[in-house]
């Protein structure tokens, strides 16, 4: 760290911030609704029931939550070789049916993942021998 450094660790870089316990607008908001929230319930089903398209879609987005697929256990036979062939294994699954797209799109993610901390491994591995090579020259 320099010595023209303007804050220094600890130092808040906005000490006339927000005081400490105060509201956001959000906060503030709902506890201006929270007085009146069941007659707004109660005019939001009406009109609802009267035909509404919104007000029908946000009851019933609140009434019945989105539905969320549950996570199933995927076992695919010989799933080895290089990230590649991993890959590859894995479209092959979903495109016969083995596997749903949704899975596939996970495994993926995953695959690309594990490549990245392969490829951030052998980057620390080969600077680690560059520094050692500059050491002894």
């Amino acid at each position: 760290m320099t010595e023209d450094t303007k804050f220094k660790p600890g130092e808040s870089g906005n000490p006339d911030g927000r005081p400490k316990g105060s509201k956001d607008k959000r906060t503030q908001y709902r506890e201006m609704f929270q007085d009146e929230a069941e007659n707004l319930i109660k005019k939001a089903v009406e009109m609802a029931k009267d035909g509404d398209s919104l007000m029908m879609r946000l009851c019933i987005d609140r009434i019945v939550s989105p539905y969320r697929g549950i996570d199933q256990k995927v076992k695919l036979d010989d799933l080895t070789g290089t990230l590649t062939e991993k890959g590859e294994k894995i479209i092959e699954a979903m495109g016969v049916g083995v596997i749903a797209p949704s899975d596939a799109a996970k495994m993926l993610q995953a695959l690309a993942a594990q490549a990245r901390i392969i490829e951030l491994d052998e980057l620390e591995e080969r600077i680690s021998k560059l520094e050692k090579l500059q050491v002894v020259s």
